[in-house]
């Protein structure tokens, strides 16, 4: 699956960064195809008539960038919402699907297994691609809590995810306590992460916003939760301990 970036910061790592395999709602579209958006909507009716509540700590939705430059809304499906998304679906175009999904398989338990050190390495690297010049530094910096606090004049503010990876920790664990400590929080329960406001006061969270397409082809505002360097820094720490404040 290709991968889209945003100010020079991943949107979404490749498979072989996650803890599990994910595949992207355009190339389901392609696989099957239908129209991006027509899937979308497949997508959304399919997680209402789950309602599965353990998907209020789950965050499917991510961002790419079009053809034009402009930000558009994807999904990013487990193997088992992929599934079932295309349990409705043309036999034949579900069998594509299904192939793909054992291809991706494949190459993920190919891939090389990172180790935390290893990964923060990556992570940082992939977050932007400037600092290839600084390799060297970022080589006797990893595994290294204290060190993180240089990252502030290395790279800029991360999504939830890439930052999960610098951190060592599953993306799912990161949201949830950034949540339980009153870092971020979802508006009503639903919706993106939002950063409360002393934490973006005190240069911990940031917001980026942007405009999509919605389904209906209406005009929608995104909300992307960003992790400063500093409350990266902050967060190494933090989990070097435990997890405690």
């Amino acid at each position: 699956m290709g991968q889209q970036v945003e100010f020079g910061v991943p949107v979404a790592l490749p498979a072989m960064f996650g803890e599990a395999l994910t595949m992207s709602s355009r190339e389901i579209a392609d696989l099957v195809e239908k129209r991006h958006a027509h899937v979308l909507r497949d997508i959304e009716k399919m997680i209402q008539d789950i309602d599965e509540p353990s998907f209020g700590l789950v965050d499917f939705e991510a961002q790419y960038r079009d053809a034009k430059g402009e930000r558009r809304k994807e999904y990013r499906l487990p193997k088992d919402l992929t599934v079932t998304l295309i349990a409705g679906y043309r036999a034949d175009l579900r069998y594509r699907v299904v192939k793909r999904l054992e291809e991706l398989e494949g190459e993920q338990k190919h891939s090389a297994v990172l180790s935390g050190k290893q990964l923060i390495a990556a992570a940082l690297i992939e977050a932007n691609s400037t600092m290839e010049a600084q390799a060297k530094q970022i080589e006797s910096m990893k595994g290294d809590v204290a060190a993180l606090e240089q990252i502030e004049a290395m790279s800029g503010s991360l999504s939830v995810r890439p930052a999960a990876k610098v951190l060592g920790i599953p993306e799912h664990k990161l949201k949830t306590w950034l949540q339980v400590n009153r870092w971020a929080f979802r508006q009503s329960g639903k919706g993106p992460l939002q950063a409360y406001t002393d934490k973006r006061n005190v240069g911990y969270l940031d917001h980026k916003h942007g405009e999509y397409t919605k389904s209906d082809g209406e005009k929608g505002i995104s909300i992307t939760l960003m992790i400063t360097p500093k409350g990266l820094t902050r967060l190494a720490k933090i989990f070097s301990k435990g997890g405690d404040e």
